[in-house]
């Protein structure tokens, strides 16, 4: 057996490689759990009595001679591998591309911020919604336009069932649960059975508001639409209220901003007229509160919706509004430094 040590001593002691996959098979072949050590482990229990001392140095010298031979080949590889004249260790490392939030995300966190800065907090609510959410209790007549196919997605297997044209069905679902005072704003995304155009889209996303409490009037609704505007696009806007018409709401308008572009001056962007709209808004009307639960005659409130896609629009003058949904690197990062 000293024979056997002696000689795999000298073959160790000679053993090169040529690649570092070599190194493990070496390693495998003397120090493996079937390897030529391991074998002559087991031999050791048939040495004599009188040759175990001699024998067991002799093998402790080949285990130590062998893992020293593999320990100073991986080395030497691992030396090999960084003497690559191409790469520069003493550089900082390449800097890596980072990504930006995409400019309807960075306009919704700035409208919602402006908001809790009203003490309003966010809700949110399912985008599959049913008829009584998104229509019935907020006071559409049965013949409204907006029940019709041409205007609203319906799951096909259940009339009842839509995908929601607003995020007004949010409003009417906390008013159900929640007793006044309320005051909450509800972004998120909407369908509408559109034709795909350049201003106009079958999804986009919406930012709707609520404020319900006791003797709230149309004078808190300008208020906080004037802050809101000068806090958006500056303390030099103006803003105007139109009357309009809205089932939820009563007295109802459409509120215009005065052109951004042009300071009110009139350019082809607000068409030559200084004003810009931007959102639909007005007072609750009193059926909509009876239908989720709150009493009218004590009640009153407020309510605004806008398309955060208009309003990135007239904040970075994007004209097509296709572009927001076509994941066009070029165009994404123009907002790395917008926040």
């Amino acid at each position: 057996m000293i024979e056997k040590i002696e000689a795999l001593l000298s073959e160790i002691e000679q053993l090169t490689v040529s690649a570092p996959e070599e190194v493990e098979t070496a390693r495998i072949k003397y120090l493996g759990k079937k390897g030529y050590l391991s074998s002559l482990m087991d031999d050791f229990r048939t040495v004599l009595p009188e040759q175990k001392r001699e024998t067991g140095m002799r093998l402790n010298e080949l285990k130590q001679k062998a893992t020293e031979k593999i320990e100073l080949l991986k080395k030497q590889f691992e030396k090999n591998s960084t003497a690559n004249p191409d790469i520069d260790l003493s550089r900082t490392a390449y800097p890596l591309p980072l990504g930006t939030r995409h400019p309807i995300s960075i306009v919704k966190e700035e409208i919602c911020d402006i908001f809790k800065r009203l003490g309003f907090s966010i809700a949110e609510g399912p985008e599959v919604e049913d008829d009584w959410h998104v229509f019935s209790s907020l006071n559409f007549a049965d013949d409204h336009p907006a029940r019709d196919m041409q205007d609203t997605f319906f799951i096909q297997s259940d009339p009842q069932i839509v995908l929601r044209t607003h995020t007004s069905s949010v409003q009417t679902r906390v008013m159900e649960r929640t007793d006044p005072p309320i005051r909450i704003i509800c972004p998120g995304r909407v369908y509408r059975n559109e034709a795909i155009s350049y201003r106009a889209h079958c999804f986009f996303h919406q930012v709707e508001a609520l404020y319900i409490d006791r003797e709230v009037s149309f004078a808190d609704l300008k208020q906080a639409l004037l802050f809101f505007a000068r806090e958006m696009f500056g303390e030099q806007t103006r803003i105007r209220l139109r009357p309009s018409y809205f089932p939820f709401t009563e007295p109802s308008a459409e509120m215009d901003i005065s052109c951004n572009i042009c300071g009110g001056k009139g350019c082809p962007f607000c068409k030559h007229t200084g004003w810009v709209e931007i959102l639909g808004c007005g007072m609750v009307d009193p059926n909509v509160l009876e239908n989720c639960g709150i009493d009218s005659k004590v009640y009153s409130g407020y309510a605004l919706g806008m398309g955060i896609e208009r309003i990135t629009n007239l904040k970075y003058q994007v004209k097509d509004l296709r572009m927001f949904s076509e994941n066009d690197i070029r165009f994404l990062e123009q907002f790395q430094s917008a926040y």
